[in-house]
């Protein structure tokens, strides 16, 4: 996207219910990126949302683990369940230490990381307990999620964000610790999903909304949406659409049935989160029952070992993961964060393309962020929708990865602003059209047309009045900027 100055452009009755509402909100997250060094540093610091931004806190770990534990388990847990849960949050606070770089800290106490409540004696208790021992897999921290209740049956992560990573400690299997509670209703209104598609950045007027696919665990898995754009939402992105603007407890699960009822649609299911790892409500219910925390672990993560931080490790022949010769620091909404796996890679494999086709070396760190809704890319980059990306003050900001996506230029997109990334220095002065046409010439590859073309004014590029005009803008920047090119100059040399 064109550049502007420095811009391109989440009394047993009652608890159980305060539960569901804290763990149902929003996904846990796969425990992503791995520590450098999962050695224990003593404390961690948190990121206590306030009204304008965050509190930074630093905890004792194990300070932190109770406190985490007094808001994700079951109110009344057995010790072995407590037990259980406190070694999956630690391992979850291990591989996810540096989540919140960017914003100077390491966790947040919502629902994007993991909740903190006043620990408990009992919470203590389990936190000391346990203190020091994490999940491994391969002779690394494993990555985990935790959800309130799988429904009687376990998710596989792929199925909830696709492009994740789907371990053999992760499977998707029947499972009885839960027996399928809690069992829901939601009843929405034409009129609620009209604001909640609204907006999540759906175009159009909603007319019909229709279950389309299920997948292996017999969850939803698609739904067509009619007279929007895009037509198509997974289960998973409909919980998140649903959530910010109708409240996280409507559709609590994607395990659900959907049928017209009056003047909307009835949504009847069962669990309540996405399902994925450990069960938290079943787990609390096999420990009722005699299970050790051992004995929970391996239902809910088989294959994964129970292993010391800074202490001998369980190992294979599997080694580390190497490092990466790009930093990466990705910002995603939390619906996305299974695609971490994915995306990092995919930032990794254009920009070392880029880099080569303009004979550069890598930069050190790319900086992106995809926003969470169409508005907020909007609000953030300062861009209209169709502009699909800018580089600002050398963070990338990108539309949401559904729309990019099911528009077919995802990876087309982050290549562009790749482009602006690494040329940005180089065309510092220089008119618009050129940084724009080296973008699409090096994002597209092969060469368009080198016909003689009035190359575009700065406010065509810079301040589109429309998608058609900016295409039009484009077309003749990328002309342009070719034309040069076929002349003999290098692409330093096009001004």
């Amino acid at each position: 996207m064109p550049w502007i100055g420095r811009i391109h452009v989440v009394r047993l009755l009652s608890a159980l219910c305060a539960f569901l509402v804290g763990l149902t909100s929003n996904p846990r997250s796969e425990a992503r990126p791995a520590a450098q060094d999962p050695t224990p540093s003593g404390t961690i610091r948190i990121g206590v949302q306030r009204s304008r931004g965050y509190d930074v806190v630093a905890l004792p770990i194990e300070a932190y683990i109770g406190r985490v534990l007094a808001g994700e388990a079951l109110p009344g847990s057995d010790p072995a369940a407590l037990e259980a849960l406190a070694i999956a949050i630690r391992t979850y606070s291990t591989a996810n230490r540096e989540r919140h770089r960017v914003d100077g800290f390491d966790l947040c106490d919502q629902t994007h990381c993991q909740v903190m409540r006043t620990a408990t004696l009992a919470t203590e208790r389990a936190a000391t307990a346990t203190a020091g021992r994490i999940l491994w897999y391969d002779g690394i921290p494993a990555s985990v999620f935790y959800s309130a209740s799988c429904g009687g049956r376990t998710e596989k992560p792929s199925n909830v964000w696709p492009g994740a990573a789907d371990p053999p400690y992760l499977p998707s299997r029947a499972d009885d610790g839960c027996g399928g509670s809690p069992e829901w209703t939601a009843d929405l209104t034409l009129g609620d999903l009209k604001r909640a598609f609204a907006a999540a950045g759906y175009r159009g007027t909603l007319t019909g909304l229709r279950v389309v696919g299920h997948n292996e665990s017999g969850r939803v898995a698609r739904l067509a949406l009619d007279g929007l754009t895009p037509r198509f939402i997974s289960g998973q992105d409909l919980r998140m659409a649903v959530g910010p603007t109708l409240g996280w407890r409507r559709i609590q699960s994607t395990a659900f049935k959907l049928r017209r009822s009056g003047d909307g649609y009835r949504f009847e299911g069962h669990g309540a989160g996405h399902g994925v790892g450990m069960c938290v409500i079943g787990s609390s219910k096999l420990a009722a029952a005699g299970e050790s925390a051992q004995d929970i672990l391996a239902r809910y993560f088989p294959g994964a070992e129970i292993g010391e931080l800074g202490g001998t490790r369980p190992t294979s022949t599997a080694l580390a993961r190497p490092v990466p010769a790009v930093d990466s620091v990705l910002t995603l909404p939390e619906s996305d964060e299974g695609e971490r796996a994915a995306i990092v890679p995919l930032i990794q494999r254009e920009s070392d393309a880029v880099a080569r086709a303009l004979g550069l070396n890598p930069p050190a760190r790319v900086v992106a962020r995809f926003h969470p809704s169409v508005e907020a890319y909007e609000r953030g980059s300062g861009q209209p929708w169709f502009t699909l990306g800018a580089t600002i003050n050398s963070e990338l900001h990108l539309l949401p990865l559904a729309v990019l996506r099911d528009r077919g230029v995802l990876e087309r997109t982050v290549r562009h602003e790749l482009v602006h990334l690494m040329t940005d220095a180089a065309f510092a002065g220089r008119p618009a059209w050129v940084r724009e046409g080296a973008a699409i010439h090096f994002a597209q590859g092969g060469t368009g047309s080198t016909a003689r073309v009035s190359c575009p004014s700065d406010a065509e590029l810079l301040r589109p009045v429309s998608a058609g005009a900016l295409s039009d803008a484009s077309t003749r920047a990328r002309a342009c900027f070719e034309r040069q090119l076929a002349a003999g100059r290098t692409w330093r040399e096009v001004r």
